[in-house]
């Protein structure tokens, strides 16, 4: 598993370095994918990792708001760094367009007509899409795509 490798070279880099921000961050995802490892009793796949990650920087962005609203620009820093280490390691994002045609080929591939199946197109599509986007904007664009917005 080269993504689960590359996060454990990673991390032992970082500890040599004494990069205390990026050891911490590398940590918890390593700690996260273990957790997630015995959930499953097998090895996450590197979607499943990259779903993870991308979990761990919304909880960051989540708690840099909060952090910003108390006052703590310090700790919001510290976030901000953490979210640079972990989206390191996602894939390139997938340009708006790009996104759009994805999901056009998912609604066609599907049979979709109308917001019903919604359900259906979002399992399809959010495996292909994992770590390349933000799950609240493809759920708004399939939306959009269907009719309903």
């Amino acid at each position: 598993m080269e993504l689960l490798q590359r996060l454990e070279h990673a991390l032992k880099e970082a500890i040599k370095s004494r990069d205390e921000d990026r050891r911490n961050a590398l940590r918890m995802i390593l700690t996260a994918i273990k957790n997630k490892e015995k959930e499953l009793r097998r090895q996450p796949s590197e979607s499943e990792i990259h779903q993870l990650i991308a979990g761990a920087i919304k909880q960051r962005k989540d708690a840099i708001e909060q952090f910003l609203r108390g006052g703590r620009e310090d700790l919001a820093d510290k976030e901000n760094k953490e979210i640079d280490v972990l989206a390191s390691f996602l894939p390139t994002p997938l340009d708006p367009e790009a996104l759009r045609n994805l999901i056009r080929d998912v609604i066609r591939e599907t049979g979709a007509t109308s917001l019903k199946d919604m359900g259906k197109v979002m399992k399809a599509l959010m495996p292909r899409v994992s770590g390349r986007a933000d799950g609240k904007t493809v759920n708004d664009m399939v939306k959009a795509e269907l009719g309903g917005s």
